[in-house]
């Protein structure tokens, strides 16, 4: 698949990009221009101001304002002052949401597939594309197998029931 055609799915809602992000490849070049590719294996959406487990949910601060830009581009941030996770801003310009890549195939949680592409803040507000190094290409394919799953977003009890409990978590599991 082009890369073209995969940056036009970066224009539409966290919670439609999510599921479409399962089974494609996140790639990060690293020194000496070794490229790792791994497949996308967990997601979850984060859907606008009104999301109380956004952190859009409070407007604009220097830490989310990559949120509200326009989609295609990395929001990194650091949680719990350890790990730092990894998101696509999708949508369109100036509405705030985004996905939380959260696993990759042999590699489950956002802090260690951070750890194990070695990203850091130096992505926070880069294009999702080749020419900075981490990029997602591919088409979404589901692993002979394997099949899709959805449920409640992970860790984030403090939005309250509603939003706590709404599906927007995406994984891919073996059968």
């Amino acid at each position: 698949m082009k890369e073209e055609r995969i940056e036009m799915l970066w224009h539409k809602p966290a919670q439609v990009v999510a599921p479409a992000l399962l089974g494609r490849w996140l790639c990060r070049r690293g020194p000496g221009g070794v490229v790792t590719r791994l497949r996308i294996t967990e997601v979850e959406a984060y859907c606008g101001p009104r999301d109380r487990a956004s952190h859009a949910t409070r407007g604009v601060t220097p830490r989310n304002r990559i949120m509200f830009g326009p989609p295609g581009f990395w929001y990194v941030y650091l949680c719990y002052g350890v790990h730092w996770m990894l998101n696509l801003v999708t949508g369109p310009q100036g509405y705030p949401s985004a996905v939380l890549l959260r696993g990759l195939e042999g590699v489950n949680g956002p802090g260690r597939l951070t750890r194990r592409l070695k990203v850091t803040k130096a992505f926070d507000g880069r294009t999702c594309a080749k020419r900075t190094g981490l990029w997602i290409e591919g088409p979404a394919e589901t692993p002979k197998g394997w099949r899709r799953r959805r449920g409640p977003r992970i860790g984030v009890d403090y939005a309250g029931k509603y939003w706590a409990g709404k599906h927007y978590r995406w994984w891919l599991e073996e059968e």
